[in-house]
């Protein structure tokens, strides 16, 4: 019998996690659509309503106007005029008191994160966390900048080290180069490897067992 649901459990659930992922990422989509429409009600007259709320009701509706927007946004974005457009508004936004910090704080990670050229992760390696003789996978991110640099004089990197089952969720340490070991495996394998605990390992022999040195 514990064979039996075990097996099941194996079956239903990766389809179940994929599911719950999609659902959640739609019925975001879903209430911001949700939130245009309440907002377009309160601007317009009473008579415009009623069709307005009715959209609302139209399954699947919030998620194609909402994907329909980043599309089209993607493609004004894209061009001369939506680059010179984005930076006189972003220009314009960044001289908000209050606002101006959340706006760049936001954008500057968003960049690093999804943008092509960015290098949020630029590669695994291995690091002694919490303490010596304990070893984790982290994620390299860049050099550490700003006041920190300066009284970081040594070789140090900027790591992201990501939690277990939730990559999403970490802890950011500033570590010599000498003290962490390059990886080969790719930034993807090591996310699994995080992921499932250890349970979906990369491909014997990718890791150097050395210390290498790292890409600036």
């Amino acid at each position: 019998m514990k064979k039996y649901l075990i097996a099941g459990l194996l079956v239903w659930l990766p389809l179940a996690v994929t599911i719950w992922v999609l659902h959640a990422a739609l019925g975001l989509l879903d209430g911001v659509f949700g939130f245009v429409v309440t907002t377009s009600q309160a601007m317009l007259p009473e008579s415009a309503h009623m069709p307005l709320e009715s959209l609302r009701r139209i399954p699947g509706l919030g998620v194609l106007v909402m994907l329909s927007g980043l599309l089209l946004t993607g493609v004004f974005a894209t061009n001369i005029v939506g680059q010179w457009s984005l930076r006189k508004g972003a220009w314009a936004l960044r001289r908000i008191p209050i606002v101006k910090s959340i706006y760049s704080s936001v954008k500057q990670v968003s960049d690093t994160l999804f943008s092509s050229s960015g290098n949020a992760f630029r590669e695994a390696v291995l690091v002694q966390y919490p303490r010596q003789g304990l070893w984790t996978i982290a994620f390299v991110t860049g050099r550490p900048g700003g006041e920190a640099g300066q009284y970081l004089q040594d070789d140090y990197l900027s790591l992201y080290v990501p939690t277990t089952p939730n990559p999403t969720s970490g802890f950011f340490l500033m570590v010599r180069r000498v003290e962490v070991i390059e990886l080969k495996m790719s930034v993807d394998e090591a996310l699994k490897y995080i992921i499932s605990m250890g349970v979906v390992a990369p491909p014997p022999g990718s890791a150097v067992l050395t210390p290498a040195p790292i890409r600036n």
